[in-house]
């Protein structure tokens, strides 16, 4: 009889409770980013990185996984054979996290889910809003965890944005604004880069460049902790630097459930604005803002009262469920790494509570979805072709969310 993961009797209102052993974690895609997820992974305690495809060259991949520390018979050089021999370990992962290029998520996605495999995906979840919708069928089908890399809705002030505004702490919510601003791509030699020049190319990064990567992120954000769905947008593509075969900027005007304005802008060529990511949600009593660069603060206005700010730590106002992502105390800084560890710990808990038989509670874990993922793909199609028109564009509402 396999053993229980979780306890037998569960705090659902208190802090993650820890496992009875580290869940196994596969890795598939070698970049940058897998090393930041895969030490974000480690800090939770909850996960141990035991294979990977970190490169599809057969010598390259064990090179690689040498460095990764990874035992040799766990180095492969395709996802398709790392699925099929990990699914047939007893041993085996639990589950994988997929940082390819853009082009690849739905065929890893689909063979690992098809393995038994839970996962966690970059975004965008795909290229196309068919193979989209097709991850979230086969993941309701089948039961499984699907996570999107969504990490900036992990930061424990953006959960509590979410719970004041959730509970009508800014009254009815009447316009949101959201931008990304960054400026890596203000060099004129930029596109000669060989981590950019996939990204500036449509068969592996997909229709769009700026739009897909960090715009999906402030469309994600805008809805996350407004509960609102984007519903319309007319939006504006433009190359502001360099000549480039994708977007370098866009900007946006935006409309939500129940006809609530807004707007949204992306750049890369912002000097000066390395992770300015803000989002600004306001309502008929008050508004909340918060900025990437200041991470560890909210700004919670009340018409008429005096402005607060709070403060990511324990104690200092911040809700229960926010204090169960939250790792030092205030005056101690948290950043990026922390919030993708808080996605990968919510992760393992669902990971955990699926292999158990566990049905936690609503709001137990509030990572993203394969929903959320298939919403930023509807998001950038709706971007794509409002571009090309001119007008105003619907957004596909299908399948939009999964209940956290």
């Amino acid at each position: 009889m396999t053993k229980r993961l979780l306890p037998e009797n569960i705090d659902f209102d208190g802090a993650y409770p820890r496992l009875s052993r580290r869940l196994r974690l596969g890795v598939v895609g070698g970049g940058r980013i897998s090393a930041t997820q895969a030490t974000a992974a480690r800090l939770t305690d909850r996960w141990e990185v035991v294979a990977g495809v970190l490169s599809s060259d057969p010598q390259r991949a064990a090179e690689r996984g040498a460095d990764w520390f990874l035992p040799a018979d766990r180095c492969y050089a395709s996802f398709e054979d790392m699925a099929k021999a990990e699914s047939e370990r007893p041993d085996g992962v639990d589950a994988v996290m997929i940082t390819t290029p853009n082009h690849a998520h739905f065929a890893a996605a689909k063979v690992f889910l098809e393995a038994g495999i839970d996962v966690l995906c970059d975004k965008p979840l795909t290229n196309k809003v068919s193979e989209a919708l097709e991850l979230i069928t086969f993941t309701e089908q089948t039961g499984q965890v699907f996570a999107v890399g969504y990490a900036m809705s992990c930061f424990p002030m953006i959960r509590q944005a979410r719970e004041i505004v959730a509970e009508g702490g800014i009254g009815k919510i009447n316009q949101i604004h959201v931008e990304f601003l960054q400026d890596w791509m203000t060099p004129e030699d930029v596109s000669d880069a060989p981590h950019v020049k996939w990204r500036l190319d449509p068969k592996i990064s997909g229709p769009t460049s700026c739009v897909g990567d960090i715009g999906t992120h402030a469309a994600h954000l805008a809805s996350f902790v407004s509960g609102l769905d984007m519903t319309d947008l007319r939006a504006e593509f433009h190359v502001c630097g360099a000549p480039k075969p994708l977007e370098d900027t866009a900007f946006m005007f935006t409309r939500y459930e129940g006809e609530v304005p807004g707007t949204l802008m992306a750049t890369r060529l912002a000097p000066g604005n390395r992770g300015g990511l803000r989002l600004r949600v306001y309502g008929s009593e008050g508004g909340v803002e918060w900025d990437l660069e200041n991470a560890e603060q909210l700004k919670l206005n009340r018409y008429g009262e005096p402005d607060r700010v709070i403060s990511r730590g324990h104690g200092h106002g911040v809700s229960a469920a926010t204090e169960r992502l939250v790792r030092a105390a205030r005056g101690f800084p948290e950043g990026i790494i922390e919030a993708w560890a808080n996605l990968y710990m919510e992760f393992a808990m669902a990971v955990a509570a699926r292999k158990d038989g566990v049905i936690p509670p609503v709001g137990w874990v509030g990572f993203p979805r394969v929903a959320d993922g298939a919403a930023g793909v509807q998001f950038i199609d709706a971007s794509v072709r409002s571009n090309a028109s001119g007008d105003w564009v619907k957004i596909d509402l299908r399948n939009r969310r999964l209940t956290f």
